[in-house]
């Protein structure tokens, strides 16, 4: 089970994202982007990519690793089916992403997300974990 849920704004799409440390967080957000796409169970892991990030900050880095995980499916059609955080630190993220490319035969697009905004985008350590928050254009 992907720990996210869903949160109301208006004409966007909010998510919220929990797990108990901080790499965890950002796999989970990977998880739930790509939940939110498509349906995770058909998603085979037949292509393995790295991805380094960088940010000003925790927010920064958290949207800009959202924006380079819809890019994958966006620009170049490859759709993550999981996601293993090596590096985390305040302003650089690497990641190995496993997953494949898009196929209409095997793979249902739930929903379009257009982009990830910066609007209500926040990380944070909570004494349960560590939690996070963005805003995605729909």
């Amino acid at each position: 089970m992907i720990n996210y849920h869903i949160f109301d704004h208006t004409a966007d799409l909010g998510v919220e994202v929990f797990a108990a440390t901080l790499r965890e967080l950002y796999a989970e957000a990977s998880l739930a982007l790509f939940d939110l796409l498509t349906d995770l169970s058909a998603v085979r892991e037949t292509e393995e990519r790295a991805l380094a990030v960088g940010g000003e900050g925790p927010d920064d880095l958290f949207v800009n690793f959202l924006r380079e995980l819809l890019y994958a499916w966006n620009g170049e059609g490859f759709l993550v089916k999981r996601c293993t955080i090596r590096e985390v630190a305040p302003r650089r993220l690497t990641a190995i992403l496993l997953g494949e490319p898009y196929d209409p035969a095997c793979h249902r697009i739930k929903m379009e997300i257009k982009a990830v905004t910066y609007h209500q985008a926040s990380v944070r350590r909570t004494e349960a974990g560590w939690v996070a928050r963005v805003v995605f254009d729909v």
